[in-house]
């Protein structure tokens, strides 16, 4: 595969499928639409999302979502 080829194939990946730490999101939490994932606004966004999505309580959710980011921010 040419240099342009593969550079090419990287952007239409990069714009199919959230990238960093919210591609991150969606391997963990399956749950979540690309939609979804983009309109993330932060880590309490990520928290409410998640309790919502995986009927979990408040504290739960948080324990989790604070130990998947590990200090890193939306």
């Amino acid at each position: 595969m040419t240099d342009n080829a593969q550079a090419q194939k990287n952007t239409q990946t990069n714009t199919a499928s959230p990238s960093g730490m919210r591609g991150e999101i969606e391997q963990k939490w399956g749950k979540f639409s690309h939609q979804e994932i983009r309109a993330l606004k932060d880590n309490a966004d990520l928290v409410s999302q998640v309790q919502s999505k995986y009927s979990l309580d408040h504290e739960e959710a948080k324990r989790e979502v604070d130990a998947f980011a590990n200090g890193r921010q939306l």
